[in-house]
């Protein structure tokens, strides 16, 4: 069977699933997919070199807002 965002168990009820993949160098971007959602990626254009991250309402599981914070260029 099939499990959200492609994880190899299901969650269990009241949970929400996700998935981080970290990139490589500059080849292949980062991607972060919440509740079978991909909501950053290098297709979606929404990723970049540094912290990549996603506020997500912890209740509804609504998506807050996505930022990248380049830590090398300061």
């Amino acid at each position: 069977p099939r499990h959200k965002c492609g994880n190899q168990k299901s969650c269990p009820q009241n949970y929400f699933a996700f998935r981080i993949i970290s990139g490589a160098a500059n080849v292949v971007g980062p991607s972060i997919c919440f509740n079978d959602m991909v909501i950053m990626s290098s297709v979606k254009n929404n990723v970049g070199r540094g912290l990549n991250i996603a506020l997500v309402n912890g209740t509804s599981g609504q998506l807050l807002k996505v930022d990248t914070f380049d830590m090398y260029s300061g």
